[in-house]
């Protein structure tokens, strides 16, 4: 006799059936502004690949939270990137991340992100993710 037999052994655990609503569905049209801080996407990154390689981050991060394969970044972002030169990107962007609806028909997918600069920001403290209506 094995010891390991002797015990009465519990039925499996069956999975708990809970009707799945709305879960994983984001919301169709929204917009929100969000500070992304380049610093920390660009360490280790050599002088004259930083600012492309933070145009890649932020197209990166507006896929990531907005969950649409489409970017499109605005020309101010570009020209705010771009300010000061190549290898001194700012250390810290504030942007307007805006999920719309494609209108070209043969478009792979439904909505596409447009990314926009928020100009105006003095000091990043303090400062929260916040949904613009």
């Amino acid at each position: 006799i094995c010891f390991w037999c002797c015990f009465e052994s519990s039925p499996p655990p069956t999975p708990k059936t809970t009707p799945k609503t709305n879960m994983g569905k984001t919301a169709d049209l929204v917009t929100r502004d969000y500070t992304i801080q380049l610093s920390k996407r660009l360490k280790k990154t050599s002088f004259k690949k930083k600012a492309p390689k933070a145009i890649k981050e932020i197209r990166a991060f507006a896929q990531q939270m907005m969950k649409t394969k489409d970017v499109r970044l605005s020309a101010d972002l570009n020209k705010a990137v771009w300010s000061k030169g190549v290898k001194n990107v700012p250390t810290r962007i504030r942007v307007r991340l805006s999920r719309k609806r494609n209108d070209d028909e043969e478009a792979e997918e439904k909505l596409y992100t447009l990314v926009e600069f928020v100009a105006g920001v003095t000091s990043f403290k303090g400062l929260q993710n916040e949904t613009v209506e």
